[in-house]
């Protein structure tokens, strides 16, 4: 089926991603998986190419409201070559809340260097007792005396793009809940080179693993309240704006990943040979490549119908939900079956087909886990 969602300019952006991709990033990507981390002065050559600047007023060196189809086009290409962009997927998911919650003060501070990639972003919101449970975090801001600035003590897991950013998003409690338990919580621009800052914990994750995934802990960190993102007390409305823009994203990479898959899977099958005959030739082959064919298809109309969604302001937060769900479950199965077919080779972690299966694995936990997806359709359903 013909796609329609992508215009020219986006076709455009997408042959100088590929591009960058091929001369930058597949030859040492075996390199930034081995150190956990992409080297910093990529993040700048992102910026140089305006990548950061997607959503960003021009008045801060941005390219002004930009289509999420360029972000759309990232992460197909990063798929289809089995890499990604490390920390950066953290850093471009936050224009929106640098833009809209931010005050006058802090987009002249924050989002040039933002743009360029020389101040580099990341949230902090998952806890080691506080995962999709949002409102049960115990990171605390107290408010000095003086009414100046506030200190802040806790711990956040798995912070993406923490060990390097410049400035990291705390989502933290700064008073009592009362009632609703979502209430009390504030987001702190924090720099991570105030004392009291520590990166205290690197995990051997599954998948993901140039992605500067790391533990953090705050003691005793003062944090002006010029810093402040959004209004005290009001962290949690903030996070709410930003799920339906990060489910999204995620849908699209398990999207990216099981098409990125077949295409491997079917050049494969093609090339293998096993009792005399390509693998290809085996109607059992056939008929599991048709299978995650049909699949990928399915996976592309629903999540091009997002896209859209997206771009006219009109994805609510069940929908973008329900797209989650829907692609990065159909996604596993696809990527499962096509890995399956590589038969020993799918089980070496230095073959693309691998990395795509364990990167895609963390879409069913990031950003709500599947139950925590389930819990919202269900509720929009009334039940």
């Amino acid at each position: 089926m013909r796609r329609t969602v992508f215009q020219h300019e986006h076709e455009a952006f997408r042959t100088q991603v590929r591009e960058l991709i091929e001369a930058e990033v597949v030859p040492v990507y075996s390199e930034w998986e081995a150190a956990g981390r992409v080297p910093r002065d990529f993040y700048r050559k992102l910026g140089k190419l305006g990548i950061f600047g997607f959503g960003v007023p021009e008045e801060f060196g941005g390219a002004g409201p930009k289509s999420f189809k360029f972000n759309a086009v990232i992460a197909e290409e990063c798929a289809r070559a089995g890499v990604t962009f490390g920390g950066a997927s953290a850093h471009l998911a936050l224009p929106a809340t640098l833009v809209d919650y931010t005050t006058d003060d802090q987009k002249r501070r924050w989002l040039p260097g933002f743009v360029t990639g020389e101040l580099m972003t990341a949230i902090a919101i998952t806890e080691p007792e506080a995962g999709s449970d949002v409102a049960g975090i115990r990171t605390t801001a107290e408010l000095s005396e003086d009414g100046t600035h506030y200190i802040l003590n806790g711990s956040k897991a798995y912070v993406s793009g923490g060990a390097q950013a410049d400035l990291v998003l705390v989502a933290c409690r700064t008073a009592a809940a009362g009632t609703d338990r979502r209430g009390g919580m504030s987001l702190l621009a924090v720099d991570t080179r105030a004392p009291g800052v520590v990166v205290d914990s690197e995990p051997a994750t599954l998948g993901l693993r140039s992605s500067d995934i790391v533990g953090m802990t705050f003691t005793n960190v003062r944090v002006p309240v010029g810093d402040v993102v959004g209004e005290p007390g009001d962290a949690f409305a903030c996070l709410v704006g930003i799920f339906p823009q990060e489910r999204l994203g995620i849908a699209v990479g398990a999207y990216a990943h099981a098409a990125a898959a077949v295409r491997l899977a079917t050049v494969f099958a093609r090339e293998r040979t096993a009792f005399g005959k390509p693998v290809a030739a085996f109607q059992n082959t056939k008929f599991v490549l048709a299978d995650c064919k049909v699949t990928v298809n399915a996976l592309q109309a629903v999540v091009d119908q997002a896209l859209e969604a997206f771009d006219a302001g009109e994805l609510t937060a069940e929908e973008a939900a329900a797209t989650k769900l829907y692609c990065t479950e159909a996604a596993t199965g696809v990527l499962d079956k096509c890995l399956q077919l590589h038969g020993g080779l799918g089980f070496t972690m230095d073959h693309p087909i691998t990395r795509l299966y364990a990167d895609n694995r963390a879409s069913r936990i990031f950003g709500g886990t599947s139950e925590i997806m389930r819990t919202i359709v269900a509720k929009s359903m009334g039940l």
